[in-house]
C-alpha cells in the first residue's frame, strides 16, 4: 500500500500526514515574500546518533542541557526548520511554511542574503557519516513536492543543500547525500 501524498494546506502551511511539534523559532516572513527556495539539511541528536525525542525538544526549546554532555553547547541556541523526516521516513513539522523558520542562518542564494526571508528548511535525521535511508528519500520527496504545487516559484533548481547557501560555514546535507536519487523523485508528475 502506497503512503499518502501530504499535501500542503497554503493558508495553515501545514502538510498533512505530519506530526506538528511546533516551535517558539520563527516568525512572520517579510510582507510580500514568497516561499522560492527549498533548503536540505541534516542532523543528528546528540551528534552521531539517531532515535528519541532530542531533536524536536531541540527545535521545541525544551532540550534538558543535563540529558548528554553535548547538550550544553547547543540548548541556549534558537533555531527551528520547518520539518525534520526521521530515519523510518516518519514526518514533524515545527513551523508552519507561511512563516519563517530560523534554518539557514548567515547565508546567500542567487544573490539574495537572508534566505531565510524566502526558503522552506527541511531536516534529514543523519549526518555525513553514512548514507539517508530509502524511507527519508520518499518522504523528503514528497514534501518537496507538495511544496512544489502550493509555492509555483519553487524549482528543481531552487532545491538546495545548507552547504550551498552558507559555503565554507556548513556542509550539509553532505558527501552521502544522493541529489540526482532526490530530483529523479521528485519529478514524477505533479
Amino acid at each position: 500500500m502506497a503512503l499518502p501524498l501530504p499535501a500542503l494546506d497554503p493558508l495553515s502551511g501545514r502538510w498533512s500526514h505530519t506530526l506538528q511539534w511546533p516551535s517558539p523559532h520563527c516568525d512572520a516572513r517579510p510582507e510580500g515574500e514568497m516561499v522560492s527556495l527549498l533548503v536540505v539539511h541534516h542532523i543528528s541528536l546528540p551528534p552521531g546518533e539517531y532515535g528519541g525525542a532530542y531533536i524536536d525538544q531541540f527545535f521545541a526549546g525544551t532540550l534538558e542541557p543535563a540529558a548528554h554532555p553535548y547538550f550544553p553547547s547547543i540548548a541556549a541556541l534558537k533555531v527551528s526548520a520547518h520539518a525534520c523526516v526521521f530515519r523510518d521516513g516518519r514526518v514533524h513539522q515545527y513551523v508552519p511554511t507561511t512563516q519563517r523558520a530560523w534554518h539557514a542562518g548567515e547565508s546567500c542564494f542567487d544573490g539574495r542574503e537572508r534566505c531565510n526571508d524566502f526558503s522552506i528548511g527541511i531536516e534529514l535525521e543523519g549526518d555525513e557519516q553514512g548514507p539517508f535511508t530509502d524511507a527519508q528519500y520518499v518522504a523528503l520527496a514528497r514534501l518537496v513536492v507538495a511544496a512544489m504545487r502550493v509555492y509555483p516559484a519553487l524549482t528543481a533548481e531552487r532545491i538546495v543543500g545548507h552547504s550551498d547557501i552558507a559555503p565554507g560555514r556548513k556542509t550539509d546535507p553532505g558527501p552521502w547525500f544522493d541529489w540526482p536519487r532526490l530530483l529523479a523523485l521528485v519529478e514524477f508528475p505533479r
